[in-house]
């Protein structure tokens, strides 16, 4: 992981930042005030701007209203948050109303076995705005041993389900979506593009091993430098990382991508 002294421009001119949300914007929680002006900066200089979580479309709805971006990608890909101008932002999903319906019930009765079964095992509390997937939390109100994370992701994918584990949650879904995934849909949803002819103008930013498929595929890939705590666990690191943790960490990358532009 190089320092942001290395930071190269970009072959064209950038076209936007896809971001994590946990422990990437936010410090404690909450977005900083650093982090909240650097999004902002970021579309004053005409990027587009997308983050990218696995927190749930409930969570979600008011940063989407409220923060300057394009677009916020929710439970991990599988949909999707458009602000609009005057009102609410417009719901978007990659599955049908059909095939969302159809794997409820299996979510449920999967969060249900992992609840009784794993030693510890409590449902995120941001599980109540959930609609594709469930959520096991190990690093925000409580705490879960390695084990038992180990033991709750083997069972998600014993039952079939992707399981992914972010800094403060193990999420598991039905369904082939993902972070990156996520990306190329809501790229080909706002601007008729494909995301992949593009990968090179385009940064994306993260802290967790959850964000390895994003890490993988752009170029321009960053941690925050709290990511130092799951080093050991990444097959695949960002190749930048920046001096700060999370949301400072995020406002430092947005000021060396300023100063590239090109």
């Amino acid at each position: 992981m190089l320092d942001l002294k290395d930071w190269p421009r970009p072959p064209r001119p950038w076209l936007g930042v896809f971001t994590d949300i946990d422990d990437t914007l936010t410090t404690e929680g909450a977005i900083t005030a650093d982090a909240l002006h650097a999004l902002a900066a970021l579309k004053q200089a005409g990027l587009m701007v997308i983050p990218i979580t696995g927190r749930p479309m409930g969570w979600s709805r008011d940063f989407a209203q409220n923060w300057p971006v394009d677009a916020l990608v929710a439970e991990n890909g599988a949909a999707a948050w458009i602000p609009q101008a005057n009102g609410a932002p417009r719901a978007i999903y990659q599955q049908s109303a059909a095939v969302r319906a159809a794997h409820r019930t299996r979510l449920q009765a999967v969060a249900a076995r992992i609840v009784r079964e794993v030693p510890g095992a409590t449902l995120a509390q941001d599980s109540a705005g959930r609609e594709t997937d469930i959520a096991i939390d190990h690093s925000e109100f409580t705490h879960l041993p390695p084990q038992a994370i180990a033991q709750a992701v083997q069972l998600m994918r014993s039952e079939g389900m992707n399981a992914t584990v972010s800094s403060i949650h193990i999420n598991g879904w039905f369904g082939e979506h993902h972070k990156l995934s996520g990306a190329q849909w809501i790229v080909q949803q706002l601007w008729g593009r494909a995301l992949d002819a593009d990968t090179a103008r385009w940064v994306y930013v993260g802290d967790s091993t959850n964000d390895q498929v994003m890490f993988e595929h752009f170029t321009f890939s960053v941690g925050v430098a709290n990511i130092r705590r799951f080093e050991a666990q990444l097959t695949h690191r960002p190749r930048y990382i920046t001096p700060s943790e999370r949301g400072a960490g995020f406002a430092e990358l947005t000021r060396h991508l300023l100063t590239h532009l090109s």
